[in-house]
C-alpha cells in the first residue's frame, strides 16, 4: 500500500519543482525528502526522480503518481472536513497567514474572539506578504491567508481557493507637514509626479500596483527609499525624504511632522481572506473567517 506521506512529498516535489523547495514546503530536510522518495521507488518498483542537471525531474511515472497524489490529498482533506463538520466541534488547530499590517489590525481582535467562542481550538499565526500567502494555503502550509487586492490591480486567485471579502481599506498620502498639498482635503496620485518616493521593497504586490498606477498616469516615479515597515516609512516621510502610499488597516501611530491627506475615492485597497475549497466544511475554518470577517467590520465601523 502507497504511504501517504511519501505522497504528500512526491506532491511537493511536483508544485516546487525541486527537492529543496519541498523540503522547504514540508518544513523539513532535504536528505528526508530524498529519503522519502527513495523509499517510495522502492514501493512503486519504478524510478520517479532522473537527474536535470544539479537538480532533479519527474520521470513519466513519477508525474503520473504525482497527479494521483494531488488527488488523494485532496480526497484526504475532504474527509477531514466531513468528519469535523459531522462533529460540529470547533477544536484541533487553525493556522492563518496575513501581510504585516493585516496581521497588526486584524489578528488582536481575530484571535480574542476564537480564544473566547472556541477555547478548544489552537490557532498560529504568522506573516507573510500576499502572493506568498496565496502559494502557502495552496501547497496546505496554512489554512487561511489574508490578501490584498487594488481597485485598479487585482490579486489572481488560483482555481481550488475560495475567497470572502473582509473590508475595504481607503488610502492617504503621508508626507511632511511643510508640503504645498499638506492642508488639502484631498490629492489624486498625479499630483506628486515630482515628489520622490518612498515605497515598499521591489518585488511586492503593493510595489508593483504604485509602478503601475503611477505609469498609467502618465508619471515615472523617483523612488527614492524602500522600507517595508509602514513605521519606517513615514519615520522618513516626517524626516522630509518624499511621500509615500499610507493605508489605514494596522498603520498606527502617526509622528509629528507628517501629514496625511484622503487620496481621492477612486483608489481603494480591497481585503480577502482565502481557504483551499476543499476545507470548506471544516468548523475550525468556517470559525476563523467568521472571527477575521468581524474584526474587519470592526475595523471599518472604527474608521481604520
Amino acid at each position: 500500500m502507497l504511504n501517504l506521506e511519501r505522497l504528500r512529498t512526491l506532491d511537493a516535489l511536483a508544485r516546487h519543482g525541486s527537492v529543496s523547495g519541498a523540503a522547504d514546503g514540508l518544513h523539513v530536510t532535504t536528505s528526508a525528502v530524498s529519503q522519502q522518495m527513495a523509499k517510495l521507488e522502492r514501493e512503486v518498483g519504478q524510478r520517479l526522480l532522473a537527474k536535470n542537471g544539479r537538480g532533479v525531474r519527474l520521470t513519466d511515472a513519477g508525474r503520473l503518481l504525482a497527479d494521483h497524489a494531488a488527488r488523494i490529498l485532496s480526497q484526504v482533506e475532504l474527509a477531514q472536513s466531513d468528519i469535523e463538520a459531522q462533529r460540529g466541534e470547533v477544536v484541533g488547530e487553525v493556522r492563518i497567514c496575513a501581510f504585516p499590517t493585516a496581521a497588526r489590525g486584524l489578528f488582536p481582535a481575530t484571535l480574542t474572539s476564537l480564544r473566547a467562542d472556541h477555547p478548544d481550538l489552537t490557532v498560529r499565526t504568522r506573516e507573510l506578504e500576499p502572493e506568498q500567502g496565496l502559494r502557502a494555503v495552496f501547497r496546505g502550509d496554512v489554512d487561511l491567508a489574508v490578501v490584498l487586492d487594488w481597485s485598479n490591480k487585482r490579486l489572481p486567485v488560483p482555481g481550488g481557493l475560495t475567497k470572502a471579502e473582509l473590508l475595504d481599506d481607503a488610502p492617504d498620502i503621508a508626507m511632511p507637514a511643510g508640503h504645498p498639498l499638506a492642508d488639502r482635503d484631498e490629492v489624486d496620485l498625479e499630483d506628486f509626479a515630482d515628489d520622490p518616493w518612498v515605497s515598499w521593497p521591489e518585488g511586492e504586490f503593493c510595489y508593483d500596483w504604485l509602478m503601475f498606477t503611477l505609469r498609467s498616469r502618465g508619471i515615472e516615479p523617483r523612488i527614492a527609499h524602500l522600507a517595508g515597515e509602514h513605521h519606517t516609512q513615514l519615520a522618513l516621510i516626517a524626516a522630509g525624504f518624499g511621500v509615500c502610499v499610507a493605508p489605514r488597516l494596522g498603520r498606527g501611530p502617526v509622528p509629528d511632522g507628517v501629514r496625511l491627506v484622503p487620496v481621492r475615492q477612486t483608489v481603494r485597497r480591497h481585503v480577502h481572506v482565502v481557504w483551499r475549497t476543499d476545507a470548506d466544511r471544516r468548523p475550525s475554518v468556517r470559525a476563523a473567517v467568521a472571527a477575521l470577517r468581524a474584526a474587519g467590520a470592526g475595523v471599518e465601523a472604527g474608521g481604520g
